[in-house]
């Protein structure tokens, strides 16, 4: 069973319509769709039913006796204001209904209504009340933690075992390796390790091996003497001194030129730093966490890293999981993004159009969660709306969703025919990555490699 499904399966609709067979019509539809529907023709039994049980979504006339759907409106927000209202009206109170709107309706249905407009609202509007409650969710788990940890944002297999795995290693005081693609969160992760460790009251300290030439990053990480150097009019404390008891992460290790790399080994060797220009060495006891994106036995073999700085670092990994990999936790980034950015912009945006988070998903981020924050930003920026539209979304983002799987054939296919040609379609688009294929297409990794071996297809690993 779908995702899909298992959220109509489980939605609750209270169906709120005193004419007989708009509401029988409507149940109908409802009930087709999976939703289970409760119903009723009186907005007085609707708000008892309302104050003994809590329903995912509440479809209500907006015109009946004694109590009108304005009134069932206001009850829903008081009791649950997570749950979605829908508002039924004929074409003369459509200004009625755009009022509701305002009061914290989602969103109306004109009389006539058609089959396919009422599927969409519905569908729309209770995949606004999943991700406020995931949302509502997250943050109280968040609110639970220890506040000097660092919010790391998601719920997805791969992140629950990648944060799992962070949560046993940051106790122990041992160097460790981070990978990732440039923009997974290495230096987020650094920092939470620091702050699930014993020495979380010292300090972390972080550097970019590849923001600095040899002499000027040896002049930050141990410091130097004065008179070292012109200019030197005192003495000053390295990076490595000012971090003593504390944490050093040292971003994008593998562009730390080989000069350094030798210095790097002996304060791990050592526990000791000279200062530039010094002669007496100076104590030092720190963790050293590093990160890259590169393949670092890769550069060993290449003759670019050490390979005894290696071993060092490497006493445990931690590898990040891409964007890619994530894809249930696009949603939930998306709409912390869009918080933060709401604050910091004072702009009023209240959620993602249902269509722009279709793209959203679709879009495969290579720049990871960095990229899809910028792309956040941007939209923000850029929309004069109190909801973040599709065209407010880069061109690429768009366009990519605009993309089907379509193919002519000569003769009527099987369905074997189709689904193999589906498959081989979707691990081109996805460049070989079956953990990614699988993904897109709903299934688990064992069942795509299972059809693809009994339709003879080549099932090496991940490209």
């Amino acid at each position: 069973m779908t995702d899909e499904s298992q959220s109509k399966t489980h939605s609750r609709v209270l169906l709120v319509e005193d004419e007989e067979i708009c509401r029988r019509n409507l149940k109908r539809i409802l009930t087709k769709e999976g939703y289970d529907v409760e119903e009723t023709a009186s907005g007085v039994t609707a708000l008892k039913i309302l104050n003994k049980q809590e329903f995912d979504l509440v479809l209500t006339d907006l015109k009946m006796k004694t109590v009108d759907g304005m009134e069932v409106l206001k009850t829903v927000k008081e009791l649950s204001p997570q749950t979605e209202v829908i508002m039924i009206t004929g074409y003369a109170t459509v200004d009625s209904a755009v009022g509701a709107m305002k009061e914290g309706a989602y969103h109306y249905l004109s009389k006539p209504f058609k089959l396919e407009e009422v599927r969409k609202i519905v569908r729309e509007a209770l995949l606004k009340r999943k991700l406020t409650l995931e949302n509502k969710a997250l943050k109280d788990t968040l609110a639970q933690r220890d506040a000097s940890v660092p919010n790391i944002i998601g719920k997805s297999p791969t992140l629950t075992e990648t944060m799992d795995q962070m949560h046993k290693i940051a106790p122990a005081d041992t160097n460790v390796l981070i990978f990732g693609e440039s923009g997974t969160g290495k230096e987020l992760f650094a920092r939470a390790l620091h702050a699930l460790s014993p020495r979380a009251d010292k300090r972390f300290v972080a550097f970019n091996c590849g923001s600095f030439a040899d002499d000027l990053m040896a002049n930050e990480l141990f410091g130097h003497e004065k008179g070292a150097f012109t200019g030197a009019h005192a003495s000053k404390k390295g990076l490595l001194q000012a971090a003593d008891k504390g944490t050093v992460f040292l971003d994008e290790i593998g562009d730390m030129p080989s000069s350094m790399q030798i210095k790097l080994l002996r304060v791990i060797q050592e526990k000791e730093v000279m200062k530039v220009g010094g002669t007496d060495s100076v104590p030092v006891d720190v963790r050293f966490i590093a990160a890259t994106h590169r393949d670092l036995k890769h550069e060993v073999q290449a003759g670019r890293f050490r390979e005894d700085l290696y071993y060092r670092l490497n006493v445990i990994s931690l590898n990040l999981p891409p964007l890619s990999e994530r894809h249930g936790d696009i949603p939930l980034l998306t709409n912390h993004f869009l918080a933060k950015t709401m604050r910091k912009q004072n702009k009023e945006i209240l959620e993602v159009d249902p269509e722009a988070m279709a793209m959203l998903e679709a879009y495969s981020w290579p720049g990871n969660v960095r990229e899809l924050e910028n792309v956040i930003e941007r939209a923000v920026a850029l929309s004069s709306r109190d909801v973040i539209k599709p065209d407010v979304l880069p061109e690429y983002i768009r366009s990519l969703s605009m993309e089907t799987f379509r193919r002519h054939w000569s003769h009527i296919p099987t369905m074997e025919e189709q689904e193999m040609e589906y498959i081989l379609w979707v691990l081109k688009k996805c460049q070989g990555n079956k953990t990614k294929a699988a993904q897109i297409m709903g299934i688990d990794r064992v069942s795509l490699w299972r059809k693809l071996k009994r339709y003879g297809v080549d099932n090496g690993a991940d490209s």
